[in-house]
């Protein structure tokens, strides 16, 4: 049943009150395992938290008691939790047999620390420890936070919710706030009455206290990590319906449920499959998708138990602009999300080393169900697109294993990475291939079992694994997530004997900017196969002989599960162009990226790659068709210096792809494939940003139909069309995109467009942007993103104004992403001056441990700067080639 047939039948000003299930709880109270990092004291350890907490949104403060649960199992001076902007009250400490104990409350600032001294030291046994404070409500996705916004009746509201991965519910409650201090807990608020408050719980009791104000208390969470904790609150409206024995429901701003249709029925059908692979029911009597006005730089959504908390942009659709990509993004994001009820929920990474565990598992999950559940968008495709991610840092000297060292705040901040998601989801592709999809459904089902409501390491999934049956797993996994890098597989010969291909194979490692150094060593399991013949399968340690059936064009890494490049000789790239239509569209996918790549690095001439692209022919799968133009604009953007050059490849790009612009057309038409809507994005985007003469006058036109039609840009590219018009715009078009912002009638919208002022090539209008950005007029969580889209355009520009308004830039930015922000903005540039930029501002304002971001972004430039210098010539030679 859709949405729009029940909505009027679920919206309430309250959620459903159900009754709290008997939850599984797992092992006595504990905290981190021997060997697992922690900053706080061993010896002391919550098991319940009871919290009550007052916000004041008008103030922008909120007060708060908890009172925990403690098992002091060794004596300590003192008690020491984990706190941050939190300022204290009255401490009582109350044994299990004996008199409370008032105690007095040190705050480290630095160490995001509270210590409670009580006079006396703390002899083993239980505690009830009580403590009053207050703390702040934050304008940043940080803790508790407010997102102001203005409803569908153009009025402004405040609605707060809470952020707390990785280390900020220390700014919520006084807490252990690490992952392996799991606890259960009671939360209550005070709410002005009318409002709607939401946690991971439904609702169990509300009580009126009159003068407007309501005690809401929530039911009693299962055993869980702090940073899954989840609080919020505002004028908001839920919907809900049934999905298997649990109640599946979505919150927005008032008037806002029906946009979240989308991500309402995807959540009702991807939780029966989920509950089915993992043999695991999803324990919590509901799952709610809450949708906040807003954005951050720095993530779209937190898979808080139960509460899943998600931008609006990233979760509302808006038949006025939508594109069909985003819609397509909003699924898998739901679908990611839902994943981490189970794999970082229900169990959870021990330390932050073993992220990955979280976020690998869920990008590969969502992938995974998509594809199940949406066939046709073909997402396998995606993986490839994921890989190449991965790979652009695991190819610098300054990556990092997937499991890795954490050891400060700032570390676990900058883990959340492509290494972390990408590099973690192409490993599970590779080692579920390995296994068979029975044997690791298996396996997961297995860790699943053993490990629900308690904390893990990487090897107790490998464990897990290899023990349903997939014998030799552990060796392949611990060299692809203990050590940092990627294979390279060499084709050395291929020689056709008596109808069948032998190849002879070597293992090195390829890298972008550190090819002197000694290789690193894997066991890569490697799949071949000859165009139409069956895949053979080969454990590569060093060098190895593959026997593969049939003659002719072959491919090493068949269905592209494989985490490595492969090298062929020329003649085999060249058959595979010849006969590039023969092969799977994952293939095809995967050749290209692969071979584009080699190319850049210099394993192979770049020329072998554009070959490849130019043998995609215009009746391609419209999904392999829609990569061609990211490689054009690549070959386009490295050209940047030479004018001459650049304007080959526009010439070159609109001969090859307006014939398939053609064929779909600018507007949707009834029965296309899934896929024509993501080629036709692809196609306009691609070509607007090249100065297409055909396409750019398309959107002139569009756009100044808006004088007499409001509507004239209305559909899923309106986005695209104003980022052409924005790419382009003059003063006077500036302007008028600057009225259509601070005019448009929601604050989804209105956010697009206020970042799309940021894109202009004019460098006059750029800076118009940034300083834009600095007044209230974007709003709060805007501003950064104006910032960035000049820094896209204008890197040095965006780079100098930050620097030069450092402290008013932070303030519109998540605390935990403060020391990479910088790198983000400057690091896609290509100019020397850049580079030492960034290294003095973290040499003047970061730790060696904070700054690790900043020194992937420096070589990142470096490497690009160098790309740069020595494709120049061939690729100018090759379009010139092209006339």
């Amino acid at each position: 049943m859709s949405l729009a047939k029940i909505l009027p039948l679920l919206i309430a000003a309250a959620p459903i009150a159900l009754a709290t299930p008997v939850l599984a709880q797992a092992g006595p109270l504990a905290g981190p395992a021997a060997g697992i990092t922690t900053q706080l004291p061993r010896g002391a350890a919550p098991g319940h938290y009871a919290i009550e907490v007052t916000p004041d949104a008008a103030n922008l403060t909120f007060t708060g008691k908890v009172t925990i649960d403690v098992m002091v199992s060794t004596a300590m001076p003192a008690l020491v939790l984990n706190a941050a902007d939190l300022t204290f009250g009255d401490v009582m400490l109350t044994p299990a047999k004996g008199k409370p104990i008032k105690g007095m409350a040190k705050v480290d600032a630095d160490a995001q620390t509270v210590t409670l001294d009580f006079g006396k030291p703390l002899v083993p046994g239980q505690y009830k420890l009580a403590i009053a404070y207050a703390g702040v409500i934050n304008t940043q996705a940080n803790g508790l936070f407010a997102l102001d916004y203005t409803n569908n009746e153009g009025q402004a509201k405040r609605a707060l919710f809470t952020q707390f991965e990785a280390p900020d519910a220390r700014r919520f409650v006084p807490s252990w706030d690490e992952p392996s201090y799991k606890a259960t807990f009671d939360l209550s608020a005070i709410i002005p009455t009318g409002e709607l408050a939401v946690g991971n719980m439904p609702v169990k009791t509300t009580k009126d206290l009159g003068g407007g104000k309501t005690q809401v208390t929530f039911g009693t969470s299962p055993k869980m990590s702090s940073y899954l904790l989840f609080f919020g609150l505002g004028e908001l409206e839920r919907a809900t319906k049934m999905s298997g024995a649990t109640e599946v429901g979505v919150i927005t701003g008032k008037g806002n449920s029906g946009k979240a249709a989308l991500a309402f029925d995807a959540s009702a059908s991807i939780l029966p499959w989920f509950n089915d692979y993992f043999g695991t029911p999803y324990p919590l009597p509901k799952l709610d998708n809450v949708a906040g006005p807003g954005q951050s730089q720095f993530f779209s959504a937190m898979e808080n138990w139960g509460a899943i908390f998600t931008f609006e942009r990233a979760l509302l659709v808006d038949p006025r602009f939508t594109s069909e990509a985003t819609k397509r993004r909003i699924y898998e994001t739901v679908a990611h999300e839902m994943a981490h009820q189970w794999f970082g929920d229900l169990v959870t990474m021990a330390w932050w080393d073993d992220l990955w565990l979280n976020e690998g598992f869920a990008s590969w999950m969502a992938t995974k169900v998509t594809d199940k559940l949406q066939p046709g968008w073909e997402m396998l495709l995606t993986r490839v697109d994921g890989r190449e991610a991965a790979m652009s840092l695991d190819s610098l000297a300054t990556t990092h294993a997937v499991v890795q060292k954490i050891t400060t705040v700032d570390q676990v901040n900058q883990a959340f990475d492509a290494i972390t998601y990408q590099k973690g989801e192409a490993v599970i592709t590779m080692l579920e291939g390995f296994a068979g999809e029975d044997v690791w459904k298996n396996g997961i089902r297995s860790y699943m079992k053993a490990h629900a409501y308690g904390n893990t390491v990487t090897d107790d999934l490998w464990k897990a694994v290899e023990g349903a049956g997939a014998k030799g797993l552990v060796s392949i996994a611990h060299d692809f997530t203990s050590q940092p890098g990627i294979p390279l597989v060499t084709v050395d010969s291929a020689q056709c004997q008596g109808g069948q291909t032998v190849l002879s194979l070597s293992q090195g490692e390829y890298s972008r900017d550190a090819k002197g150094k000694a290789p690193l060593k894997w066991n890569v399991p490697v799949m071949a196969q000859t165009i139409g013949g069956a895949p053979q399968r080969l454990i590569l340690q060093g060098k190895g002989q593959m026997t593969l059936p049939g003659c002719g064009a072959y491919v090493v890494n068949a269905g592209q599960t494989g985490y490595y490049r492969s090298l062929y000789p020329a003649a085999n790239v060249q058959a595979l162009a010849k006969d590039f239509t023969r092969l799977a569209s994952i293939d095809q996918t995967g050749l290209l990226a692969d071979n584009f790549q080699l190319g850049l690095g210099g394993y192979q001439p770049i020329g072998l790659a554009l070959d490849l692209i130019d043998a995609v022919p215009v009746t391609a799968s419209p999904a392999v068709l829609a990569e061609v133009p990211g490689y054009l604009d690549s070959a386009y953007v490295m050209l940047e210096s030479d004018k001459a050059a650049q304007g080959r490849v526009a010439a070159y790009a609109s001969a090859k792809l307006t014939p398939a612009l053609s064929a779909i057309g600018y507007d949707a038409k009834g029965g296309e494939g899934p896929q024509v809507p993501v080629l036709r994005s692809a196609l306009v985007s691609t070509l607007g940003d090249m100065g297409d003469k055909a396409v750019v006058a398309e959107a002139d036109r569009r756009f100044a139909a808006l004088a007499s039609d409001p509507a004239a840009l209305d559909g899923p590219l309106r986005n695209v069309w104003l980022a052409i018009i924005a790419k382009n715009a003059d003063q006077a078009t500036w302007d008028k995109l600057r009225v259509m912002a601070k005019g448009a009638k929601s604050d989804l919208e209105k956010s697009s467009l206020f970042a799309l002022l940021g894109a202009a090539k004019d460098e006059k209008l750029g800076q118009q942007a940034l300083d834009l950005a600095l007044t209230d007029e974007p709003g709060k969580t805007t501003s950064a993103a104006i910032i960035a889209q000049v820094g896209a355009e204008h890197p040095m520009l965006a780079v100098d104004y930050v620097l030069a308004h450092r402290a008013q830039y932070e303030a519109l930015i998540d605390v935990s992403a403060r020391s990479q922000a910088l790198a983000r903005l400057g690091g896609g540039s290509a100019d020397p001056a850049m580079a030492t930029k960034l290294d003095a501002y973290a040499t003047q304002y970061l730790t060696p441990e904070s700054r690790k971001v900043v020194d992937r972004a420096i070589a990142a430039i470096k490497t690009r700067i160098e790309t740069r210098s020595r494709l120049k010539a061939p690729l100018a030679a090759w379009f010139t080639g092209k006339k």
